[in-house]
């Protein structure tokens, strides 16, 4: 018995040594990504005892007693005090929260380098990829919106045309990992090409707001939004070190269904990683609150080889909206030293066909029923492939040096059918798009920075079209979208720098030169057109200097002035006859580039590391934009085209812009679980016609913002927040817009317009087990049924998202 009792004891005293023994280690982890921190001190109250994590985030705190309270300090990252008792309660790990006041984040936008963000005069968006795990967007369109400062048009469910600053579509950029996605048939209408970028894939998202022609050239106008892609991480270990995660999504407004699964692989000098994502979104259900206009109550079918219309019984349900996409990534990287880096990414996306939900729901012109049985996007399929090279060892005239070569598919087509008629119409492209980039760093002056280099970019387009007989099966040519063959090429080089004035005062300028040329050939099979081939050769010189000023430690002061450009591409001057509605759009070849001169100021407090509120002013001047105008085709301003007299316009030279507006935002950090964010856009603008015409700018958004308030503990981040959109009223629709009454609601006057609305969410996110987290969102509680300002589709009624995210 005595020795039962002996062995008892002694089981349980090894027991609490040994529970006591594994407390001495402890790991300090990234609350919202799971991720060790390295170099985080750990100490406590009179600072006698200390240590540091490692590269595992990992410390020994065994010098510290059971009740002594430690304190846990990383410049990232907000101050987190806990005894040590309480940490092998909660299973030896330390959660830190990311610290978003903090200004000594890096971003690589402006000058393709990293710099220190406190030191750029533009105002600059990041989204890192903790961020897009919490907001859990299904599309990068839907990320962007999630700033709440991006503004997002949508046509149908598979979109999204990023709007900034009264610009959009071919006036602002979009990059993958520094390589630029638009191709010379990026158009002046709503763009789609940025949902080809998978969400899940995201490392971090910069936006930079205003023009950045000095480093991307062409089409950066209004800003560039630079998606940075995860990849593998290269450790010297020569064991082989295997990381991975994997998610499920469901929405209830489109019940859709996405998987996720990626994994890192890195042994030596090597690495590799691999992501798949595949998203089935049905037709997507409206709100019950708002307007009656904007129900889908009866739709087109094909009943018996006839086109009918179609009581829907569920009017909330936009039929058809539903699509599905897959995009993979695989990424592999060889580091073979310290000085040279060499990455290989390959990047895939496919959509099914999708229905343009915004043709589909336009009246006919008696407006007893509707113009189109069929209209619909055909698979839109991008794929790049991009190797990179980088060395830092340091040169004559460099510091380090980036060679990025890479190649982009782009695939689309589109297919229409007249309501009662047995043609349909299909019209194909294909853009094969080739980059150059040689970039270089020199920083060996003592107060200067240097960036240069140069860039070459070649696109060749192939389109052509047919129409077929649905019934019968007969085809026969019909005029491509644009001149089959079509070459847009451009050649660049830059030079910006950064100049360290102060200690608080940072210079930043810079210059570019870019050359662009259009090869075009016309085929008049189709139409007599009055040319049959054109060239374009022209070139633009831009440029930008600004500072970022401190004048004290918790007040900032930016000013930027800063030119872009936007030379024509083949959408703009070879676009074949497009039909638009109530007009066609035929060819122009006399155009010449269009110019930016934007200016703008920022300021930004902190107060006491509780309150920072930022502010931001701009004015952009557009000279010679591009638009579309009443034109002639052979002398006439009205030809028959699709079976309907239409006018017939083109893209010209045709008118001066300007856009100004203001950009506020707060962040308040109550204590350490209660945090308040929001922000305000305010944008006005206008297009003055040479003739003297003045009329609304067609992508000046409506006043938006939101509103968070945002509660956290170690396991657990809570946000409810309000979206905000304000009115445009009828006389501040541009005229392409109010063409499009049937998208928009009635005023008192019955005239369309753009209804203000608000939206109450609710968003929250729990980690279980470091490894395990789980999210559940409620959008639009009150069920608001809304359409955003130039949108085709109504947004989502009442919307529950639940996701699962798995880390290993």
């Amino acid at each position: 018995m005595s020795l039962n009792i002996t062995y008892k004891f002694f089981l349980l005293v090894f027991s609490l040594f040994l529970g006591v023994t594994q407390a001495q280690e402890i790991q300090v982890l990234d609350q919202e990504s799971g991720q060790p921190i390295f170099n985080v001190a750990v100490f406590n109250a009179d600072k006698s005892k200390a240590t540091v994590t490692d590269f595992d985030g990992k410390c020994d705190i065994s010098a510290f007693e059971r009740q002594e309270r430690i304190t846990f300090k990383h410049l990232g990252y907000i101050t987190y005090k806990v005894t040590k008792n309480h940490l092998r309660k909660i299973g030896s790990k330390a959660l830190l929260a990311p610290n978003a006041q903090q200004l000594e984040e890096v971003v690589m936008s402006v000058s393709r380098w990293e710099q220190q963000k406190k030191d750029v005069p533009q105002k600059i968006t990041t989204v890192s990829a903790a961020a897009v795990s919490f907001t859990n967007p299904q599309t990068s369109a839907d990320l962007l919106q999630s700033t709440g400062q991006v503004f997002v048009q949508k046509s149908q469910l598979g979109g999204g045309s990023p709007m900034i600053r009264g610009f959009a579509t071919n006036r602002l950029l979009i990059a993958v990992d520094g390589v630029r996605m638009n191709n010379a048939i990026f158009r002046g209408g709503n763009l789609q090409n940025v949902i080809s970028i998978d969400p899940f894939s995201i490392k971090n998202t910069e936006v930079v707001f205003g023009p950045g022609s000095v480093i991307y050239g062409s089409d950066a106008i209004g800003g560039v939004m630079n998606f940075y892609t995860k990849g593998p991480e290269v450790s010297s270990l020569d064991s082989l070190k295997v990381k991975g995660a994997a998610g499920y999504r469901f929405a209830s407004a489109n019940m859709e269904h996405t998987g996720h699964g990626e994994i890192s692989l890195s042994k030596g000098k090597w690495g590799a990683f691999s992501s798949v994502s595949f998203s089935d979104f049905d037709d997507l259900t409206m709100g019950t609150r708002g307007p009656d206009s904007y129900l889908r109550e009866q739709y087109a079918a094909r009943v018996n080889g006839e086109d009918v219309l179609l009581v829907n019984d569920t009017p909330e349900k936009q039929l058809p909206t539903g699509y599905d996409q897959l995009n993979l990534m695989q990424k592999i990287a060889f580091h073979p030293s310290n000085r040279w880096q060499f990455d290989l990414g390959a990047y895939y996306s496919e959509t099914s066909d999708y229905a343009r939900y915004d043709r589909l729901i336009r009246p006919n012109t008696t407006g007893d029923g509707l113009r189109n049985a069929e209209w619909y996007y055909g698979p839109q399929q991008w794929f790049m492939g991009n190797l990179q090279a980088y060395n830092k060892a340091r040169g004559r005239f460099y510091d380090a040096f980036k060679l990025t070569a890479a190649y982009q598919n782009f695939q689309e087509s589109r297919h229409s059918r007249r309501f009662g008629n047995d043609e349909r119409h299909n019209n194909f492209e294909n853009v094969d798009a080739l980059s150059i980039n040689l970039d270089f760093e020199n920083k060996r002056m003592k107060n200067f920075r240097w960036y240069y280099g140069g860039e070459f970019l070649y696109n060749k387009i192939s389109s052509n079209g047919y129409a077929e007989n649905i019934e019968t099966g007969a085809a026969q040519g019909i005029a491509s979208r644009y001149p089959d063959g079509s070459r847009w090429e451009s050649s660049a080089l830059y030079f910006n720098s950064e100049y360290k004035a102060q200690p608080n005062l940072s210079l930043l300028g810079g210059v570019r030169y870019s050359h662009v040329w259009i090869n075009t050939r016309f085929d008049t099979t189709y139409y007599p057109f009055p040319f049959t081939e054109e060239k374009l050769s022209t070139g633009a010189l831009t440029g930008s200097l600004g500072l970022s000023w401190f004048p004290k430690a918790d007040l900032q002061f930016t000013l930027n002035g800063s030119t872009g450009f936007r030379a024509p591409n083949i959408d703009d001057m070879g676009k074949v006859f497009d039909s638009e509605p109530g007009a066609v759009v035929v060819p122009n070849p006399a155009l010449k580039p269009e110019y930016a001169y934007n200016v703008e100021f920022g300021v930004r407090k902190n107060f006491g590391d509780v309150l920072t509120l930022r502010g931001a002013a701009y004015y952009t001047y557009l000279v010679d934009a591009l638009v579309r105008r009443d034109y002639t085709f052979n002398g006439e301003d009205e030809i028959w085209y699709d079976g309907e007299l239409s006018q017939v316009q083109a893209i010209q030279n045709a008118a001066n812009a300007f856009v100004y507006g203001f950009e506020f935002g707060l962040d308040a950090y109550l204590n350490e679980n209660l945090t308040l964010k929001g922000n305000l856009t305010l944008t006005e603008g206008e297009e003055k016609d040479k003739d003297g015409t003045h009329v609304p700018g067609r992508h000046v958004a409506p006043t938006f913002g939101d509103f968070h308030v945002i509660w956290r503990n170690q396991r657990v981040k809570a946000d409810l927040f309000v979206n905000y959109n304000g009115e445009i009223p009828f006389d501040d629709l541009a005229p392409s817009e109010r063409s499009k009454a049937y998208i928009y609601a009635q005023d008192a006057n019955g005239n369309p317009y753009s209804p203000s609305w608000t939206t109450l969410n609710l968003r929250s996110q729990w980690l279980f087990a470091n490894h395990l987290k789980v999210s559940a969102t409620l959008e639009n509680i009150t069920n608001e049924r809304y359409r955003t300002y130039s949108s085709g589709i109504v947004a989502p009624g009442a919307n529950l998202i639940l996701g699962v995210d798995y880390v290993f």
